[in-house]
């Protein structure tokens, strides 16, 4: 994420901040963000100018925290984390109208009962053949799809749950 100098509108942490300007006021300055998060104001500068190498986790937890971002954990997870790097699903804020169409369409995509009976036949002896391993790898291929926008609606509750405890 931090990569290197950019520009400050091109940053997640500045764009995370100056949405969540939107409704606390505060935010609006780095100063006011840089002392609700307790650090400097050099040091949000550094990690919105993309001038950190690694912004520590800590303090991206509480930039997700403050500006309800929970994107930047993943994004975070997704791109910092040399064990999330592989695992990670990156996932893009949408509204929920967005973020249903492309669910409701990555299920509609796969058949459901056709995968059931296929992951049955493979695993019925216990492991995967060699001449399985294809099939196998196009199953999962398919459910990550749909676990993709699994993970926007989640990140979508996820906010929608910080603006109600906020």
């Amino acid at each position: 994420m931090a990569s290197g100098q950019m520009k400050c509108t091109e940053n997640v942490y500045y764009q995370a901040r100056k949405e969540a300007a939107l409704y606390n006021d505060k935010l609006n300055s780095r100063e006011g963000a840089a002392e609700l998060l307790g650090i400097s104001v050099s040091s949000l500068a550094d990690y919105e100018l993309g001038m950190t190498k690694f912004v520590p986790v800590d303090k991206v937890r509480l930039m997700a925290d403050l500006y309800n971002a929970p994107q930047l954990m993943n994004g975070y997870c997704k791109h910092e984390c040399p064990l999330g790097q592989h695992r990670i699903l990156p996932i893009k804020v949408e509204s929920i109208e967005l973020a249903t169409v492309k669910f409701i369409n990555a299920l509609n995509k796969i058949d459901l009962r056709d995968l059931q009976a296929r992951l049955t036949a493979i695993s019925s002896n216990g492991r995967i053949d060699d001449n399985e391993k294809t099939d196998f790898l196009d199953i999962v291929a398919q459910l990550e799809k749909v676990q993709e926008q699994i993970e926007v609606l989640k990140l979508l509750a996820e906010k929608i749950d910080g603006v109600s405890n906020a």
